[in-house]
């Protein structure tokens, strides 16, 4: 039972479920589902989807510990820039699809398709690469190019015209998390609770999406240093009361099901340029933007890290092409209700068709799970030394 569970959280097993079951009731009983949705979707997707991020979030500081397969900063450097790439193409791809035809109005909608989705890359990045290192590095490319697709869509404005002071509010609750961190105060709550709802407040009242609250928190919580081939740790150390990740992973677990409910349920009708403009910029323009990035980054002197290959990497990019989960959420963020919405909600659905394509390109290039040498589990495995040095082509 517990085995499963692990499964079920390590490939975030509940999303789909959620998701199945909102395009089932909302094509069947809209009335009662639309009224349901009318409740939740502001607690789940303004605060609760922001415990999903700091949760990601808290895995990648933690690869940065030493010994994480992150540190030292080199290492983070190529899927920053991979990221950037990613978004970069991506938005390039869907502004140039709108130049095919006369729907201009979509063009504000740029960020839906540049924005991977961090859920849905971490779980096909597992069930190809397993324990592998190149997971995290996936998940810091997808975080990147979430992070910029949040920012772009933040009401900037209110700054100035609205609560002016707003900003400082999360420098404060920044604050309070390192002076809680100097305290050695062990309580997660506190700091989510105190530090976290501070600063959610500010990002609330300066127009920046809230999802991004928790992110100057996470760097303060407790952290336990993961071993380079452990992405998904359990060491007591992980499974302490008093570790974010611990405390946090059935809350998370159930706001990934209930937004899925929340934002999935759309009529399987409305298909128009902003679907297929949506799933050609994050079906082809992420994947090729990544690789591109890589090449411009090893042209520059950044060598590909030992555990990684050109074909490693090109399945990595498209593990990170779906914009589902985040792709909604910016999607309700940038369109009113109407048409353009439930257009770009539809094609960042419909980038799920990515995670078929991730795991038949792993199985065509044989990489990870699929690859012929199956003397270390079918994985490629980084040497110890690795662990304190980075190693890189």
């Amino acid at each position: 039972m517990i085995r499963a569970w692990r499964f079920i959280v390590d490939h975030y097993l509940l999303l789909p479920v959620g998701g199945g079951v909102a395009l089932v009731w909302a094509n069947t009983y809209a009335v009662s589902y639309f009224r349901i949705v009318q409740t939740l979707a502001f607690p789940i997707n303004d605060i609760g989807m922001a415990f999903v991020l700091a949760y990601l979030a808290q895995e990648l500081v933690e690869a940065a510990l030493p010994g994480g397969s992150l540190h030292p900063f080199r290492r983070a450097l190529l899927p920053i820039v991979a990221g950037i790439g990613g978004t970069v193409g991506a938005a390039l791809v869907y502004l140039g699809y709108l130049q095919t035809g006369d729907e201009q109005i979509l063009a504000p909608g740029w960020p839906i398709a540049s924005t991977a989705d961090l859920v849905v890359a971490v779980a096909t990045s597992r069930a190809i690469f397993g324990r592998s290192p190149v997971v995290t590095e996936g998940l810091l490319i997808a975080l990147t190019s979430e992070v910029i697709g949040l920012a772009a869509i933040s009401r900037h404005r209110f700054i100035t015209d609205v609560h002016p002071f707003a900003v400082v509010l999360i420098g404060v609750a920044a604050g309070m998390a390192m002076i809680f961190r100097r305290l050695g105060v062990t309580t997660t709550w506190l700091y989510v609770g105190g530090a976290g709802t501070v600063s959610w407040l500010g990002c609330y009242w300066a127009g920046i999406q809230p999802v991004l609250a928790l992110l100057p928190i996470v760097p303060f919580l407790r952290h336990a240093p993961r071993e380079l081939m452990s992405f998904a740790d359990d060491a007591p150390s992980h499974r302490s009361p008093t570790h974010f990740e611990s405390s946090f992973e059935i809350p998370v677990q159930l706001v990934v099901l209930l937004f899925a409910f929340v934002n999935f349920g759309i009529g399987l009708r409305g298909f128009g340029t902003g679907t297929w403009a949506v799933m050609a910029a994050s079906l082809i323009g992420r994947p090729l933007g990544i690789v591109a990035a890589i090449a411009v980054a090893q042209l520059v002197g950044q060598g590909l890290p030992v555990h990684m290959d050109w074909k490693i990497a090109a399945v990595t990019a498209l593990a990170a092409a779906p914009t589902l989960t985040f792709g909604v959420l910016i999607a309700v963020s940038v369109f009113p209700v109407g048409p353009l919405l439930v257009e770009t909600k539809l094609g960042a659905v419909g980038t799920i068709v990515g995670v078929p394509a991730a795991l038949g390109a792993a199985r065509l290039l044989r990489v990870g799970r699929f690859e012929s040498d199956t003397s270390s589990g079918g994985f490629r495995t980084v040497g110890p030394e690795s662990a304190t040095e980075p190693t890189f082509r």
